[in-house]
This record gives structure tokens, sequence and C-alpha cells, in this order.
């Protein structure tokens, strides 16, 4: 493997906003308890759709389930991107749809800033496939929301995407990695959260469109995870917390409904529909 070269000096200049796109207010900060915080807060005092932070260092980042999120300073690409849906688009139930645009879009960003294509492991993981059934996990995605009488308001989607690391913690060999890492090259934060913008751009637009999500946008976003897809295909075990009763389901992963959720064949031939839960790939199908 290639030794990761330091990314620092091939950053570009930070920008302020993506010409073409709603992005129109983009800040950048050395140190932040979290990005997804933050933004949320803002949205509650009716920050304008479009603000996105970006943090070298976070100190009270979050993941799925409340999970610490931690990197080094200037070593991810650590972003909250703050979207007001209109009204009567995009329903809680399908707000799902909204972080998998956010994945896609870091799938094309990776690819045309490091030549790294990730997968997508259901529901809100970037990973690099491996030989056998682990896969290496590149970045995670966390979507938060503010609701009023059962429309969204305000939708907070961060991301924190492993760009520089100097190297695999031996703890986390073959678990995670960094986009340097697999690229043998240094990466370009800055160019890497301007890509994964104008992608975002348009998917989301897709979805917000005049078919109200429910048509072409939201069916080209669905098709699009199909085919990116690390999971559909897998044996996989999906552990659910206590809010769901616990428990765990293995089978196969078969398909995306169109809210975006998992559905699973267990051994009995049966069909599940997963919302949200615990993923682990087993192996693929034959």
């Amino acid at each position: 493997m290639p030794r990761p070269r330091d990314i620092t000096a091939t950053e570009s200049a930070h920008f302020a906003s993506v010409s073409g796109t709603r992005f129109s207010s983009v800040e950048w900060h050395d140190e932040i308890d979290s990005t997804n915080t933050e933004l949320l807060e803002r949205a509650r005092r009716d920050a304008p759709e479009g603000m996105v932070l970006i943090a070298d260092l976070q100190t009270a980042g979050r993941g799925r389930r409340g999970r610490r999120w931690t990197a080094p300073p200037g070593t991810s690409l650590m972003m909250s991107v703050l979207l007001r849906p209109p009204p009567g688009v995009l329903p809680p139930s399908r707000a799902a749809l909204v972080t998998m645009a956010v994945a896609l879009a870091a799938v094309d960003a990776c690819e045309r800033v490091s030549g790294v294509r990730p997968s997508l492991k259901w529901p809100n993981d970037l990973v690099i496939a491996g030989a056998g059934p682990g896969d290496r996990k590149l970045a995670g995605i966390l979507a938060e929301s503010l609701s009023k009488e059962g429309e969204l308001t305000a939708l907070v989607v961060g991301m924190g995407l492993n760009s520089g690391w100097p190297a695999v913690p031996d703890e986390l060999d073959g678990i995670a990695t960094s986009l340097n890492i697999e690229s043998g090259a240094p990466v370009d934060r800055t160019l890497l959260a301007h890509s994964v913008l104008e992608g975002l751009e348009q998917r989301y637009a897709g979805l917000c469109g005049d078919d109200h999500g429910a048509g072409l946008g939201a069916a080209s976003l669905l098709a699009e995870a199909r085919r990116n897809s690390a999971t559909l295909g897998r044996r996989v075990r999906i552990s659910f917390d206590e809010t769901s009763n616990g428990g765990a389901l293995e089978g196969v992963a078969s398909d995306l409904d169109a809210e975006g959720r998992l559905l699973v064949s267990d051994d009995a031939g049966l069909t599940h529909t997963v919302s949200v839960g615990d993923v682990v790939h087993l192996r693929p199908t034959s």
C-alpha cells in the first residue's frame, strides 16, 4: 500500500458558496462541538435553507444512536447542511431519501476527487468493499429533523468522511479506512466538499420537483442507490434497539422500498421491511 502523504499543502482555498446551487452560505470552523448540533440550533432560530457548516475538528461529534464521532484535526471532512423541504414534498417518513441523496453525492465526489468509488452500506455508511464479508467504513451520515404538525420544517444532514488519515489505527484495521489511504495520494477536502454539495443540489432538487418526491426524482435516486449498494444481495444480520423491542433479523437484503427502507427476506421466505437498525454484512449470495 502506498504511504499516504500530508494533505495540508494540497488544500484549495475555502469557498463561501457554491454557484448554481442553494448552498449560498458555507462556514468553515477550526473547531466546533458538533456541526449538526450547531446547525439544528440555527434552524430553530429560522436560519435559511442552504446553510453549510464544515469543521476541522469536532469535540462532540455524533453518529447514529448518539455514538461519538471523533477524528484528529484536518483528517476528515466533517460537514452538515440545512435543508427546508417545501410543504407536502417530503413527509418525515421519506426523510431517509435525503440521507441517501447526500450519500450518493459523496460517492460521486470521492471518485471525482480521488479516483476511489465507495459503496453504500444501508442505512447511512459509505464503505470500501473488502475481499471477504467485511467492508471498511469510510463515512457515516446522520440526519436530524425538526417538524411541526406532521411536516418537516428543517432537516440537518451531517457527514463525517475520512479523507486524510496518516494511518489506520491498529484497532480499526480491516474495519475503517480513509480516502487518501485507499487512493495512495493526498485528498483535497475543499474540492471534496464542493463536489459533494454540487451533487447534492442535483439530487435534492429532483426530490423536491413537481412530482413531489414520489415520481421521477425519488425513482431515479432509488435506482442509483440500488446500483451503488454494498448491502443488496448480501446476507445480513440486523440488530434492533429497545424502541423496536430489541432482537435481530437475519436474511438476504433484497431491495429498497419507495421510502428507502430495506427489504429483507428471512430463511422462511418472509419479507421484512426495516426502517432502522444496525446492519452486519455476512456474505454475498450466490
